[in-house]
């Protein structure tokens, strides 16, 4: 029936959804719970309803649901839902779901610990959940590792390391990834200096956003360096 919840709510037959999901929040079920939270929180077939959506993710993380830690995490964070915004909370809930697999929560744990939110600065501890959340794929921890390696922050440095995140996180689009991966190829950072590359990398990160590198392309092109 879960199945056939998140179906419904996927091909977004919003009423459908909501109505399984409650019949199966009423069976206790933790993972229909949080995703009736999710549909109050974002008004999906229902009025937007931040403080229901903070009742809901408690009661499933109280049956220690992951995702149900993540999402209240995100509450704390930004302030929503009747709660105070709570850095300490806030990092306290991320980590539960990140040691329950949760691998945007350990992209959070990790950004949280490298920039002291909610927690004391700790560099190694950082480099942990990143290079946890980039085991499993995630391009900005991918990114975010390739820093620390870059900068021999909490690891040491290590610039065929850094090379390898960057590109990790570069061959899945991320703009970041592209525009860092450029970096170091214009400086000859754990590779030969190619300053073709490099451009290449830069027009891909301004092409999706980056605000440094369309500043970069911008500039190249009114000094007539380059034609985009």
């Amino acid at each position: 029936m879960i199945q056939k919840a998140h179906e419904a709510y996927n091909t977004q037959n919003y009423d459908l959804a909501l109505k399984l999901y409650k019949e199966l929040a009423q069976q206790n079920n933790a993972e229909a719970i949080t995703s009736l939270g999710y549909m109050y929180q974002n008004a999906k077939g229902c009025e937007q309803d931040d403080a229901k959506a903070l009742e809901l993710y408690e009661s499933a993380s109280e049956l220690e649901y992951p995702l149900a830690f993540f999402n209240l995490a995100l509450l704390y964070m930004n302030g929503l839902g009747g709660v105070e915004h709570d850095q300490f909370k806030a990092h306290d809930l991320y980590m539960q779901a990140a040691i329950r697999e949760v691998v945007p929560a350990m992209y959070e744990v990790a950004l949280m610990l490298e920039r002291g939110l909610g927690c004391l600065q700790n560099f190694s501890e950082a480099a942990f959940w990143y290079e946890e959340g980039a085991k499993r794929g995630h391009l900005e921890s991918f990114n975010n590792l390739g820093v620390l390696y870059k900068d021999g922050h909490g690891v040491v440095q290590d610039e065929a390391r850094c090379f390898i995140c960057f590109s990790r996180a570069a061959e899945g689009g991320l703009a970041e990834g592209l525009y860092n991966l450029g970096q170091l190829h214009d400086q000859g950072i754990g590779c030969e200096i190619d300053h073709d590359k490099a451009l290449e990398l830069c027009r891909q990160a301004a092409y999706k956003g980056h605000e440094k590198a369309k500043e970069i392309i911008k500039n190249l092109q009114e000094d007539g360096k380059i034609v985009f």
